[in-house]
């Protein structure tokens, strides 16, 4: 039954290997995907054709990302069944440690035994001469006729005494040669009984070994396809986090405009008045009081939306940008493509968008914005002469 269980669970861990073959396969495409989508977005910009959207990187980071939840789920099985083969192999383990002890402790009562046998026998041998010597005198004395026996006792009792004592002797030595020979059948049962259960348990213990050796070699075939699991996450993350750079520079391309003023969260120094403890905290630890998360471009809007007297509606799940226009209308409130001082710049570009205030306007039709996230870190910044066009305006 191990045998049928272990085989099968060979088998299933060869189909994981097959899967993860597939996963690594597509996991190349995909970047060599993302690679060429940059090469020509490079390509069509240098011959004068539209602005390739940032989100372009969202559809290798997303099929990444999914990736990464099938590849932590395979791992996660993995690790469950790894975990079951390390308790296997440590409950074998605790028998073979308990089974030694038993051996052991036979092995000692064999030792025992043995010594025991062997003053058995230097008893025996002893006996035995001593009943050699007292059959030599009761020959010798054989010879002596009764007369000349009586004749040289004192009297009669002496006779008799005598012949009482041999008899004596010669039954107490017989005695103790019956009972050191039993002793000696005895031991030799019980060592040879202890021979038997040591053979069995030594059996038993190779057998045991033998298990939990297998299913060690399945522990570690099982941690190696996990760690392949993990390692394909790893550098799936890196090309996240590559994909991830180059989004944030386009962002930055994008939303910026000719002059981009970096800052950090709470950067009073430029401007910033997004509140504390919102601007401290870790980015989206905390949600703001239009149930949208902390240091992202619509928590900012919103803030400034509220700071300048005007109404803020409650867009809490329904928060991300591109939504924000979509909102506004069902709400009654003006959207354009016409931007004012105070207005929120919404880029529908997916899957979130980007949503900026509108600080103001200058005379060539370029805007002067504040924003935060712009280059997906959770910090402040002010963008000069940014281009209006593709952005719609949200007139609070």
């Amino acid at each position: 039954m191990i045998d049928m269980l272990n085989r099968k669970n060979q088998k299933q861990m060869k189909q994981k290997v097959h899967k993860t073959t597939g996963m690594v396969r597509r996991n190349r495409l995909i970047k060599s995907l993302a690679v060429g989508l940059l090469v020509i977005g490079f390509a069509f910009s240098s011959i004068g054709a539209p602005l390739v959207r940032a989100d372009r990187f969202e559809d290798a980071i997303n099929a990444l990302r999914a990736q990464n939840e099938q590849n932590q789920a395979q791992a996660g099985q993995l690790q469950v069944q790894a975990s079951s083969y390390q308790d296997a192999v440590d409950k074998l383990q605790a028998q073979i440690n308990a089974l030694q002890v038993s051996i052991d402790a036979n092995k000692a009562k064999q030792a025992d035994l043995q010594n025991q046998i062997a003053a058995a026998e230097a008893e025996l041998a002893k006996q035995k001469k001593v009943l050699g010597d007292n059959i030599r005198q009761m020959y010798l004395e054989g010879e002596i006729s009764t007369l000349e026996m009586l004749a040289s006792s004192k009297d009669l009792s002496q006779f008799v005494d005598k012949q009482q004592y041999r008899n004596s002797v010669q039954a107490k030595i017989k005695a103790t040669l019956d009972r050191v020979t039993e002793l000696r059948h005895q031991l030799a049962a019980q060592k040879e009984e202890v021979e038997k259960l040591l053979k069995d348990q030594e059996a038993m213990q190779a057998t045991l070994a033998s298990q939990r050796n297998e299913q060690n070699s399945l522990l570690a075939y099982t941690q190696a396809q996990k760690d392949q699991f993990d390692q394909a996450t790893r550098a799936n993350n890196k090309e996240i986090a590559a994909l991830r750079a180059q989004q944030a520079a386009e962002n930055a391309r994008l939303f910026g405009g000719s002059n981009l003023v970096l800052g950090t969260a709470c950067d009073t120094s430029k401007g910033d008045t997004y509140p504390s403890p919102w601007c401290s905290s870790a980015q989206d630890s905390l949600v703001d009081r239009w149930g949208m998360f902390n240091r992202e471009c619509v928590s900012y809007t919103a803030w400034k939306v509220y700071e300048s007297g005007r109404y803020m509606p409650y867009w809490g799940g329904i928060g991300n940008a591109n939504q924000w226009d979509d909102n506004a209308r069902a709400a009654g409130i003006p959207v354009d493509g016409s931007p004012r001082a105070g207005d929120v710049a919404i880029k529908n570009s997916q899957p979130y968008g980007h949503a900026m205030y509108v600080e103001s306007v200058n005379p060539n039709g370029t805007i002067n914005i504040s924003q935060y996230n712009a280059s997906l870190d959770g910090r402040f910044s002010l963008a000069y002469n940014v281009s209006a066009s593709g952005l719609v305006f949200i007139h609070f």
